[in-house]
């Protein structure tokens, strides 16, 4: 049986939490986690697919915690350069840059004896990395621009959507500043690794969209509330969100009902999800898969071959004519050394560029 939002569970750290929808296990693990790390001030390290509600974990660390009271600065480090990323975070004097005007506070000044937010951790460049690493070890920095040092009583929560441990590996990011961070890490369940929650957020945000419409659409058709259980949600909660707030506005009754949901939730196959048509990456590579099945003949035991193999081998043939068959150059944009790089060519019997 479900549990309700709010409503009491045996053990009252894993209770679910105030704006936070779930009550299935990954999500009381989660709010137990939550609840344990927000009494401290250890730095966190949220981790998930895009869409699984980072932003709202950390919110709730900040919340349920002695800063409370403080500001949240929420940063998104993906949506600006590493110039104008700087400054926002350090802040700057006048006459530092172009356009520097005036001296100008920083995020982390704003949001002193508080938290904040990184998000996108991982599209920090290298010198910003640097900086960040001696915020979280000495609590001081300087603005861009100045000598003076500032320091700050500021808790640090980053999060990633990709895997921090492998972007080391990579080089892309800092062993050190990835330790400094990952002190208590979250990992954040993909809407589809808990399905038992999908009607109570489906729920959820009809209420929601229901008063932000003005509309009264209070009745699940059971055959939409399976579709949707049954659907992969690559958007994960966000997705879901946008579906029933869609559904909300061109419901025509008090019911949503199975029409009211896109081609792809129904489980229709549009000509758009085809490969070389567009969709996303997920129901490509499940169409592909069960393409590969079901073309596949009974004694035939190579599917993974079959499959793998000649996706590996697109890509590569592709990446290369991007890069005008420069090898070096496909072997960064596909994250592998030049020498795997030369193996894959000779297995798929590609011809080489200029290396």
């Amino acid at each position: 049986m479900l549990r309700q939002p709010g409503q009491p569970t045996d053990d009252p750290g894993t209770a679910p939490i105030e704006g936070l929808i779930g009550a299935s296990p990954a999500m009381l693990d989660v709010y137990a986690t939550t609840r344990r790390v927000a009494a401290s001030n250890a730095s966190v390290l949220l981790l998930g697919e895009t869409g699984t509600g980072k932003e709202l974990i950390a919110k709730a660390i900040h919340n349920l915690s002695p800063r409370g009271s403080g500001p949240f600065v929420r940063v998104n480090c993906g949506a600006l350069s590493e110039s104008l990323l700087e400054s926002e975070l350090f802040g700057h004097v006048r006459g530092a840059f172009t356009g520097a005007v005036a001296n100008r506070a920083g995020r982390f000044e704003a949001a002193h004896t508080g938290t904040i937010f990184l998000d996108e951790i991982n599209s920090t460049t290298p010198k910003l990395q640097v900086k960040l690493l001696r915020v979280l070890q000495e609590r001081e920095f300087e603005r861009v621009g100045d000598t003076e040092t500032i320091r700050v009583d500021t808790r640090v929560i980053a999060a990633s959507n990709r895997d921090l441990l492998d972007e080391v590996a990579k080089e892309k990011f800092r062993e050190d500043l990835y330790y400094r961070l990952n002190v208590v890490p979250i990992l954040l369940p993909p809407l589809r690794g808990r399905r038992d929650d999908i009607p109570l957020l489906v729920s959820h945000f009809l209420e929601l969209y229901n008063e932000a419409n003005d509309r009264y659409v209070v009745h699940i058709q059971k055959e939409a509330l399976e579709a949707m259980v049954r659907y992969h949600w690559p958007g994960n909660v966000r997705e879901l969100q946008n579906a029933v707030e869609r559904c909300v506005v061109m419901a025509r009754g008090d019911e949503l009902t199975l029409d009211l949901l896109p081609p792809t939730m129904r489980g229709d196959r549009p000509a758009t999800t085809l490969p070389g048509r567009g969709g996303d990456l997920d129901s490509l590579a499940r169409d592909l898969v069960e393409q590969g099945m079901t073309t596949a003949g009974p004694a035939d035991d190579n599917l993974f071959d079959r499959v793998v193999s000649r996706v590996e081998r697109e890509l590569i043939a592709q990446m290369l004519a991007a890069c005008n068959g420069v090898q070096l150059k496909a072997a960064a944009r596909l994250g592998i050394n030049r020498n795997t790089l030369r193996k894959k060519l000779l297995e798929h019997g590609l011809e080489e560029g200029e290396g």
